[in-house]
């Protein structure tokens, strides 16, 4: 694993941009997995302005997102296809008809999950996958659970998800409580995976999940398996991990 600890969220989100951006200029039809989540907005404003700076091209990339929220709408302003839209899709020149994302009004959950699954296959494999990490370690919407789940499935959001989330919303009646997300199986596929984390509240889970047991409780910490794996963090977030360096 390669960590980079930077000053600050400013910095951090320049140094996550930078590896994006070079993952599209070195390979142009790169498959890009997404995170939504406040964390990945400073690095899709430099994304952004990289591409106005005339320094990125995205005609030529795929993306596949990580999760939805069951019953949301894509015109809906919480939903994560609406986010990807007004923090990136929009002001790029990147095709929206190669971007994915869960269908978070399918009637059927399983057929919801079997397409999306097939889109992964059918696309990827996932050049570079973008995560963030959750207060109780989850990546995606993979929840702490008994095991790991393979692919893309319907998950029940955990009261700790539900509060971090409801900043977002009006009410917190209002946040889903169930949410499509792709599993860990298909997000341990990627060639290259980028965790990004900022903040005094993510120090002690990035600890734990990157210095603690592999287990399905803390589902981050399955990454400490994968062969090409990039921390980004600030200070604050990184503080308890870089004790142990």
């Amino acid at each position: 694993m390669k960590i980079y600890c930077e000053k600050d969220y400013k910095t951090m989100s320049r140094r996550a941009a930078g590896i994006l951006a070079a993952q599209v200029i070195l390979k142009p039809d790169c498959v890009l997995g997404l995170a939504t989540g406040s964390t990945p907005e400073g690095a899709y404003e430099e994304l952004i302005r990289r591409y106005q700076a005339g320094e990125l091209d995205f005609s030529k990339v795929t993306s596949v997102n990580l999760d939805e929220y069951k019953g949301l709408s894509g015109d809906n302003d919480q939903s994560y296809r609406y986010f990807m839209n007004v923090h990136l899709f929009n002001h790029v020149n990147i095709d929206k008809s190669r971007t994915f994302v869960p269908d978070g009004l399918g009637e059927d959950p399983e057929k919801v999950c079997a397409d999306y699954d097939e889109i992964i296959r059918r696309e990827g494999p996932v050049d570079l996958q973008l995560l963030g990490l959750g207060n109780n370690g989850h990546i995606g919407f993979n929840e702490p659970a008994s095991v790991f789940e393979k692919g893309t499935h319907c998950v029940d959001l955990t009261e700790s998800t539900i509060e971090a989330n409801k900043r977002f919303f009006e009410k917190e009646e209002d946040v889903p409580r169930q949410a499509f997300t792709m599993g860990i199986g298909s997000i341990m596929q990627a060639k290259k995976i980028l965790i990004i984390v900022s903040g005094e509240g993510k120090a002690d889970i990035v600890a734990r999940a990157f210095r603690g047991p592999v287990t399905p409780e803390v589902p981050a910490s399955i990454l400490q398996f994968h062969r090409d794996v990039t921390l980004v963090g600030d200070e604050a977030a990184l503080g308890n991990l870089m004790k142990n360096y």
